[in-house]
């Protein structure tokens, strides 16, 4: 009698223990961070190793821990049933009902995952060379499982269709956005990480400079009143035009006048600005930020001429417009102080037209949609169908626009004040 039931309470003991095993690894495996076991491989451990090799082949790895799982406490159940039988006959299939549920809720599943969860790297590495091999020994049963899986799906979704693979970028959007929601991930941080994202798909055209707001200067006026604007100017590089304003013929850098009007020891009269202009660079304004610095790079400059698809001229792009982008608003002490956002008493805000929609939504953690129109105005005026006259009132998206000032055509300012119930409505 005490020979068999210590041999029954060992052996019970023993594979509630490898239920633990397979429990803890399977937690510890899948919760371990990728970029972590990626880092310490790239150093050379070779458990790192081990653990990438395991995670790349996941059917195989899940197949083999839930077989080992199911049998070890299919095993231990069956042998703490007929111990209990052994002593307590008919009613130690309810002895050991209760007494196997405990033990294989609390120490083959909830402590070795939880312990698992708090220490994913640790385990992983820990549990890698055994799980391996037990990987390799059950590969013919979890292969022939496997395949009656597939085949059974076959016959459920035939077309084998599922939901499309999330991008990267998606998945890094989801991590960064979930750190700041935990605290782990300051605004600040979130939006210039999200902005880094975005390059590759933002185009030059919603970040540029328009026409209507370039400092430009004419090649026809006198070295004189050039050299007075440039020197008055917010910029060190000017669009010349001859003729008309869209007829850019060259940029003129202010170093480079600078230096003429030394050479020439201040006499103005015969210099030749034309010759000291630098050729422009057009680019389309569907080119995304992302290939736009590129370029900027690998041509060395700074400075590009934005066109449409019929070589109109729509404003210019700097390095600078693109780094603001990531980092938020650069001014120095040349650059002009300006507000395009103001908080008013009441809570709301009173907007410029001009402002971005990615900005607005990054300054107040809004969520418009940036997709319809680039800036403010022109997301009112989509949603509208027209342009609307001052005083009417609009609701898009969870907010009330108020037109408070228009300029011919143009909205100048606007008064956005967020609602508690979303409704898309409009006033007269």
């Amino acid at each position: 009698m005490e020979t068999y039931a210590i041999t029954m309470l060992v052996s019970i003991f023993c594979l509630v223990l490898l239920s633990g095993f397979f429990s803890g690894s399977e937690t510890g495996l899948t919760a371990s961070s990728r970029a972590r076991i990626y880092k310490l491989r790239m150093e050379g451990n070779r458990r790192a190793a081990m653990v990438h090799r395991l995670r790349e082949d996941k059917d195989r790895l899940i197949g083999a821990i839930l077989l080992g799982n199911n049998a070890v406490n299919i095993g231990a159940s069956a042998l703490a049933t007929s111990f209990a039988i052994h002593y307590f006959g008919e009613q130690g299939v309810i002895y050991a009902t209760v007494a196997m549920t405990l033990l294989v809720l609390i120490f083959a599943e909830v402590l070795p995952k939880t312990y698992a969860f708090r220490n994913a790297e640790k385990v992983a590495l820990s549990v890698a060379p055994m799980l391996q091999v037990v990987v390799k020994m059950l590969a013919p049963i979890t292969g022939t499982v496997q395949w009656i899986v597939e085949q059974v799906l076959q016959r459920i979704s035939p077309s084998g269709s599922g939901e499309a693979m999330i991008s990267s970028a998606e998945v890094l959007r989801g991590a960064i956005e979930l750190h700041h929601r935990e605290g782990g991930v300051r605004k600040q941080h979130r939006d210039m990480l999200g902005s880094i994202l975005d390059l590759g798909e933002t185009e030059v055209g919603e970040v540029m400079v328009h026409r209507r707001h370039m400092e430009t200067l004419n090649l026809e006026d006198p070295p004189e009143r050039l050299l007075k604007k440039v020197l008055g100017g917010s910029h060190t590089r000017f669009p010349v035009w001859k003729g008309r304003p869209e007829n850019i013929v060259g940029v003129l850098h202010a170093k480079n006048l600078l230096r003429a009007v030394q050479q020439h020891k201040g006499v103005l009269r015969t210099l030749n600005v034309e010759k000291i202009l630098t050729p422009a660079w057009f680019i389309p304004h569907t080119t995304t930020l992302q290939n736009q610095l590129q370029a900027f790079r690998r041509r060395r400059h700074h400075f590009a001429l934005v066109v449409d698809e019929y070589g109109s001229l729509m404003g210019l792009v700097t390095l600078e417009d693109i780094l603001e982008e990531i980092v938020g608003q650069i001014e120095d002490e040349y650059d002009l102080e300006t507000s395009h956002l103001k908080k008013q008493k009441d809570g709301s805000y009173v907007v410029d037209g001009t402002m971005t929609v990615r900005d607005l939504n990054r300054a107040l953690d809004w969520n418009l949609p940036d997709d319809l129109a680039t800036t403010v105005a022109g997301l009112v005026i989509h949603e509208a169908q027209r342009i609307p006259e001052e005083g009417q009132v609009f609701r898009f998206h969870g907010v009330r626009f108020t037109i408070m000032q228009r300029q011919r055509h143009q909205l100048v300012k606007l008064k956005l004040q967020r609602e508690a119930v979303p409704n898309e409505e409009y006033e007269i």
